[in-house]
């Protein structure tokens, strides 16, 4: 492990974990950063005999409302009793003193990560089959949890949700807006005008999918991790976007995106996954396309922010060049799967 990686003053955690949790640590601190970059900055801790995790904003971030260490540990520590399987938290510093900004401590979950189709080839079908049935339990898990008897009925506001994340997405694409996007206009006005009604208030993730969950080595579902989106909404947010990534490779397959899952490693299609999820969370999944739209429209917005800042000078890295070629094929998988009016 590296001694003291960017934006992790060890000294200063050493001693600030002492005054809050003495007796955690028995041994000099070293880290390693697993993830950086915009979203949230992602540690692997230790002191020679255990080990943990540590999450704080990005370097230099603007908006804390984006980078809400409080709400992820409050989430995280909300599901520790219910079928939802999450890290145990440790401790939340809000005092930006000790490493500059806030972060938290949760316990390091061994496993494994699936992130590549070369770490999931070799799978087999029966393996990759119950990887996915898992996963999509424990989403139906998510969305049976009583926000407020796990104290998080004040944790977002359901009401209204998915019509403002359309206007919320559709305020970032005017931010960015740089070149004529076909049918982007269109798909605005057709999501906008037939927002279905949620059927639950869920705790909603924002961003599940199968690299965002850490397998133990029984290839059950160990965590769930990358919470930093999550709040109350509706529930098929989250189908609607799993579907977007599970599918992404088969329906845009130069995209730059890189994806676990495929035929070829022997994952279901997601078809046979949304009837598990309608039989596990007694949710109605007609309005799924509407959702799948929304999913693509929000990617497609993402990646054309991206494009800009690339094209501004202003992102520095790999693979972002290509990104703006992945959002007219998005917007237009998006305007084709939306339902026609009376259908």
């Amino acid at each position: 492990m590296a001694g003291q990686p960017p934006g992790l003053d060890l000294d200063r955690l050493r001693a600030h974990l002492e005054r809050a949790r003495p007796g955690l640590a028995t041994g000099p601190l070293s880290a390693r950063l697993i993830t950086g970059g915009k979203s949230n900055l992602t540690y692997a801790l230790t002191d020679g005999h255990s080990r943990w995790v540590l999450r704080r904003p990005p370097l230099g971030h603007v908006l804390a409302t984006a980078h809400d260490m409080a709400r992820e540990h409050r989430v995280i520590s909300a599901l520790a009793d219910t079928a939802v399987p999450v890290p145990a938290t440790h401790l939340l510093c809000e005092d930006p003193a000790v490493l500059g900004a806030p972060f938290y401590l949760m316990a390091e979950v061994p496993g494994t990560v699936y992130r590549t189709g070369e770490d999931t080839a070799a799978l087999g079908a029966d393996r990759a089959r119950a990887l996915a049935t898992r996963l999509t339990d424990v989403l139906a898990a998510l969305h049976a949890v009583d926000p407020a008897e796990v104290g998080l009925a004040d944790f977002g506001r359901p009401a209204g949700f998915m019509a403002r994340q359309v206007e919320r997405w559709r305020r970032q694409f005017e931010a960015s807006r740089s070149r004529e996007i076909p049918g982007m206009d269109e798909l605005y006005q057709r999501l906008r005008g037939s927002v279905p009604p949620a059927q639950r208030v869920a705790v909603v993730h924002g961003d599940y999918r199968l690299d965002n969950v850490i397998f133990g080595p029984d290839d059950t579902v160990a965590a769930v991790l990358d919470w930093e989106m999550a709040t109350l909404g509706d529930p098929l947010a989250d189908l609607g976007l799993m579907r977007v990534y599970w599918e992404i490779s088969r329906d845009l397959p130069d995209n730059p995106v890189s994806s676990a899952v495929s035929a070829a490693a022997g994952f279901p299609a997601m078809d046979e996954l949304v009837a598990r999820y309608a039989a596990r969370s007694g949710l109605d999944t007609a309005p799924l396309p509407w959702y799948t739209a929304f999913a693509r429209y929000k990617l497609a917005i993402i990646a054309e922010g991206i494009h800009y800042r690339f094209t501004q000078g202003k992102t520095v890295g790999g693979g972002f060049s290509h990104l703006g070629a992945l959002v007219p094929p998005l917007v237009a998988a998006a305007v084709e799967s939306l339902p026609t009016e009376g259908s």
